[in-house]
């Protein structure tokens, strides 16, 4: 059920009207009843799977508890839930991969293999479940957070319907008081909601939908495309994950405000940093500190010399990238960005940028990102380095190099150029105030124009680009 469909336009006005309409007592239950239904309208079978993970981790926290003054047991416990959760997403997720790899290594030694794979389905959303089940178990581990003695209350808290299949990934501390609190219905948290929604699915339907046309159009045909269309393919893709996949974080921290639950921002403007330890610091933050708190901070951090300091590094964005996919352009993604951190680390850094220089850093910083991308949006190696060495062709000669072969005409690009212009400002401006407050406070015959207009121009934009309801990239992780 994807949040750009009919089906979630019955399901969650449904969804909102039972959970404020019945009793204080029965909230958790609707979230814990539509969660699973929400879930199971992907695939029922793997429902199994969640439960799964759901029910070893909220054993392996109250047996930590027990155990609480046995460290022997402690450990037990938690290698044992570590190894049982990872277990089952690399059984799904990277069992193939590792054992093509594993075939591909030996072939360069004259040893042939031929593994035996398996045909799965990947469960949607369970690297997202599985971190978020996992943290908590550490969490009750390290005595930062209690367990929760009420398995209902916990299997609400990890299946959470609006982050459930893509994030945020959230804290225990943060989610899962909240489930447990009484809430009162709250006008003004419920049409803010309403708001970021509205934001989540123009950065989705009006950008992120129209660029991916051209995007798969363009990686689908490499050898017809020219090479201005590969720098509007490279482009186009830096612009349309973000929006993809921040849209999906508007959608769902506002369906879950107007609950009357407050999940983590997972983007800050991140096209707006000025390094690459900025960028990681406003993108897919609910991940980035995960990995920070459970793997780099565990490593060592940067509480170690140099050379360990740029290691834990490299390892916590290897693992990092291999998270979003089974596929080595993943790996390749993640370790340019590990040494991108780890290259800044050897430059002193201004603390205080301003004017031309920040906005020099900003640019630079946008086109490494950009770079970046194309590993990550690349079927395989090959395409990747196709693009790399044919994105050149001819810039000489601008009059031909400025040709498209398989992107957009003159007036479509014209109206892509509007569209992320509008999608910069906001972000622009959102580093200074929040946005949706601004507007807010206005008069009310002004903040209904806009609010019409708004909601015209989404409709307009989407149906005048014939694009079809697409699901959410992060949806594949």
């Amino acid at each position: 059920m994807l949040f750009n469909s009919w089906q979630y336009a019955i399901f969650f006005p449904v969804v909102f009207a039972i959970y404020w309409g019945l009793p204080e007592k029965f909230r958790w239950p609707v979230i814990l009843v539509s969660s699973y239904y929400f879930y199971m309208s992907w695939n029922v079978k793997y429902v199994v799977l969640i439960l799964f993970t759901t029910i070893i981790s909220y054993l392996a926290a109250l047996l930590i508890e027990r155990y609480r003054e046995n460290n022997s047991a402690k450990k037990f416990i938690l290698a044992f839930t570590l190894i049982a959760c990872l277990g089952v997403l690399f059984v799904f997720k990277y069992y193939n991969f590792a054992l093509e790899s594993f075939a591909s290594l030996m072939s360069l030694f004259a040893i042939k293999l031929h593994p035996a794979t398996l045909n799965l389905l990947l469960p949607v959303g369970i690297s997202f479940y599985t971190f978020q089940t996992l943290g908590y178990v550490i969490d009750v581990y390290r005595g930062d957070t209690e367990p929760e003695k009420n398995l209902g209350i916990y299997a609400a808290f990890i299946s959470f319907f609006p982050q459930l299949v893509a994030g945020p990934i959230e804290r225990t501390n943060n989610l899962l008081p909240q489930i447990k609190a009484k809430h009162v219905f709250n006008y003004e948290q419920a049409t803010y909601g309403i708001k970021l929604m509205t934001w989540g699915f123009f950065k989705k339907l009006a950008i992120a939908d129209v660029l991916s046309r051209y995007v798969d159009e363009i990686y689908s045909n490499l050898s017809g495309a020219t090479s201005f269309d590969l720098w509007l393919a490279i482009f186009f893709f830096t612009i349309q994950i973000y929006c993809d996949f921040s849209g999906y974080s508007d959608i769902a921290r506002g369906c879950a405000k107007m609950m009357g639950i407050n999940l983590m921002e997972n983007f800050k403007s991140p096209y707006f940093s000025a390094s690459i330890k900025e960028f990681w610091s406003r993108w897919h933050i609910s991940l980035s500190t995960w990995f920070r708190d459970y793997l780099y901070i565990p490593l060592g951090g940067n509480r170690v010399n140099k050379f360990r300091h740029c290691i834990n590094l490299l390892i916590t964005f290897i693992i990092s990238g291999l998270w979003h996919g089974a596929n080595w352009t993943f790996v390749i993604w993640g370790f340019i960005h590990g040494l991108a951190q780890v290259i800044e680390n050897f430059f002193s850094r201004p603390k205080d940028l301003s004017g031309i220089k920040w906005l020099i850093r900003v640019i630079i910083t946008f086109i490494f990102v950009s770079l970046a991308w194309v590993f990550f949006r690349a079927e395989n190696f090959n395409d990747a380095i196709y693009i790399f060495t044919h994105m050149f062709n001819g810039i000489l000669k601008p009059a031909s190099f400025l040709i498209t072969g398989v992107g957009p005409s003159n007036r479509k690009l014209f109206l892509i150029i509007i569209l992320i212009f509008i999608l910069a400002l906001y972000d622009f401006f959102s580093l200074k105030f929040d946005i949706i407050n601004k507007v807010s406070s206005l008069k009310l015959f002004t903040r209904w124009i806009i609010y019409d207009l708004f909601i015209v121009f989404i409709f307009f934009v989407y149906t005048i680009s014939a694009v079809s309801n697409t699901s959410f990239i992060y949806f594949q992780f």
